[in-house]
């Protein structure tokens, strides 16, 4: 079976503010979204980040409960 699409997207703006390990960024169609994983270290550091403190500057989306 084979499907033809045709697309016209304009974006004015898009502004993507992180970016994890297992993040999927589509914009339009893909016949396909295989798995791919690679970790660098171009900053050279040598020892785990510290832990986040309840004190941390960063904003969390509240999750609901698991009930």
């Amino acid at each position: 079976m084979t499907f033809t699409v045709y697309q016209h997207i304009t974006i004015g703006q898009l502004r993507v503010e992180n970016v994890s390990n297992s993040s999927v960024l589509q914009v339009g169609s893909s016949g396909s979204i295989r798995a791919l994983s690679q970790l660098f270290n171009t900053g050279g550091f040598t020892e785990p980040a510290p832990q986040l403190g309840a004190e941390s500057p960063l904003s969390f989306v509240p999750l609901p409960s698991p009930t």
